[in-house]
């Protein structure tokens, strides 16, 4: 097969992950794997693993991105693939608008992966609108169900992402001098009990909640010490000091260490006691949960959205029910003193993912 992935830019987040991982497995498997998107720092990676790029400004939310829709069209019909693939909603209009205009007889097929809980408008509805619709947890397979039903041509086929189960497994060993390398940056971090919040700044994150629990466990044992691992969005820099402000109010300051953004993301989750996801609202999918719970490391999250299913499948003792904070606290204390360890379900591997969607492809080649 040859499959075209569209997206706004390759930079970082999930949507861009899973283009990477998707493009990686059909190169092992012997397909064409080839990307269009604006750019970005992962053009690189992407290409060193086998795939092809092609730049087009196909990201910005603008009536001036139409003038995409004639370009585009002319790289479909240069490319005849048999895939596209699209995964953000500028992207998806500039696609169906250049590949209606295509002979019905030859065109590629469609599909669209929703990663979101996308605000219920015709903009958002486009990505209903494609011949297979690919959900990423039964929540957002439900919304879009509830939501989209006009525009669906058949039910939204449930496709959870995947960990890269190389990458992310039970015992990853520590690489040597990784954590003498990490407690000489953040000093504060040795000897310690490491409790960790993944994810970038963003208020409805629940970083303020991590705080406070963090503030209430410091009471009870010396040993625990809170580290945020992550950076703010651009523009939203000063979110980071306003949580360093309510770590000094808490009286806590020295008991937690914001480490900014980093690539190693997968030994902290190993040398941490605990992981936590705090999101405030539902998430269409909880990657963080899937990641520590494929090292075995407890994570402990709300009944919420999609993080709830995958501790569900994965790590039920970590379900706490959104707003009880004695719950978390005593979920958190309870977990510390336990040896029970997350076992990571197969729905939840990438390879699982990528099986599911290469079949999705070839059943759809297959249609009529």
């Amino acid at each position: 097969m040859k499959v075209v992935q569209l997206l706004p830019a390759l930079n970082s987040g999930g949507v861009e992950r899973g283009t990477l991982d998707l493009a990686r497995a059909l190169i092992e498997a012997g397909h064409e794997s080839i990307v269009i998107s604006n750019g970005g720092r992962l053009v690189e990676q992407l290409e060193q693993e086998g795939s092809r790029h092609i730049a087009l400004p196909i990201h910005k939310k603008s009536l001036s991105s139409l003038r995409q829709v004639r370009p585009l069209r002319a790289q479909i019909e240069a490319l005849r693939p048999d895939i596209l693939h699209v995964r953000s909603r500028m992207p998806a209009w500039l696609t169906y608008l250049a590949w209606r205009k295509l002979p019905r007889g030859s065109r590629p097929r469609l599909v669209s992966t929703a990663h979101g809980l996308y605000s219920i408008n015709r903009y958002s509805a486009i990505m209903a609108r494609a011949e297979r619709v690919i959900a990423i947890s039964e929540c957002v397979q439900k919304y879009l169900s509830e939501h989209y039903t006009r525009y669906l041509q058949s039910p939204p086929e449930l496709i959870y992402r995947g960990v890269n189960t190389d990458e992310f497994y039970p015992d990853l060993p520590l690489p040597p001098n990784w954590r003498t390398t990490v407690e000489n940056e953040f000093p504060a971090l040795r000897g310690k009990r490491w409790l960790l919040m993944p994810g970038r700044l963003t208020r409805w994150k629940g970083h303020q909640t991590f705080l406070e629990l963090m503030a209430q466990l410091a009471e009870k044992d010396t040993e625990l010490h809170g580290v945020i691992v992550g950076g703010a969005e651009p523009n939203k820099e000063h979110y980071a000091d306003e949580l360093k402000a309510k770590a000094c109010e808490l009286g806590i300051a020295s008991r937690v260490t914001f480490t900014g953004q980093r690539s190693d993301i997968r030994y902290w989750y190993r040398a941490s006691a605990l992981v936590f996801n705090l999101s405030q609202r539902p998430e269409p999918f909880g990657r963080t949960v899937i990641e520590a719970a494929a090292i075995g490391t407890p994570v402990i999250g709300y009944n919420l959205g999609g993080p709830a299913e995958s501790l569900r499948a994965c790590f039920p003792q970590g379900l706490v029910e959104f707003g009880q904070p004695k719950q978390l606290l005593d979920t958190s204390l309870a977990l510390l003193n336990s040896d029970v360890r997350p076992q990571l379900s197969d729905a939840f591997t990438l390879a699982t993912q990528v099986q599911s969607t290469l079949s999705l492809y070839q059943s759809l080649l297959h249609s009529d």
